[in-house]
């Protein structure tokens, strides 16, 4: 088998209609328009949600919220994802080393999700949640990370 035999399943396909061209092909004089109105002149269709002059549904409504630029930029790393890592020195090279966040992230936040059994290092762009700081608190001081937690 070759790309250029390749073609369709016979009555798979069928051919377009061509409207306009007689009575006798069903789709001639009105050419499936129907009879007078908007959608039966030329050019004579409305843009995507207009009502005939009514105020649009989508003008209606109120606006909400909005798509942040940044949402992707920090990761959420739970306390549990941590746990089944190899490594114990955790820095941001580590977590993409092993897909615990996605390629496109900027950093890394832990969060409070799961149990965290065993000591670890964090450090680098890993920061921490406030309700986290329990957990890593409970960590030895030199394995804390430096700085405060993330707002």
């Amino acid at each position: 088998m070759k790309l250029n035999t390749l073609k369709p399943a016979a009555g798979s396909t069928s051919s377009r209609h061509r409207v306009g061209r007689g009575i006798g092909s069903g789709w001639g004089k009105t050419a499936g328009r129907g009879h007078k109105g908007q959608r039966a002149r030329s050019g004579g269709f409305h843009k995507v949600g207009f009502e005939g002059g009514q105020m649009p549904l989508h003008r209606r409504l109120p606006k909400r919220g909005f798509n942040s630029p940044t949402r992707d930029d920090i990761a959420e790393v739970r306390t549990g994802e941590l746990e089944k890592m190899k490594a114990t020195e955790i820095s941001f090279a580590a977590l993409k080393a092993e897909r615990v966040v996605p390629h496109g992230a900027l950093g890394a936040k832990v969060i409070v999700s799961g149990k965290l059994s065993r000591k670890i290092t964090l450090g680098g762009k890993v920061e921490y949640t406030e309700p986290s700081n329990e957990v890593v608190r409970k960590l030895p001081k030199k394995n804390r990370p430096e700085g405060k937690p993330a707002a």
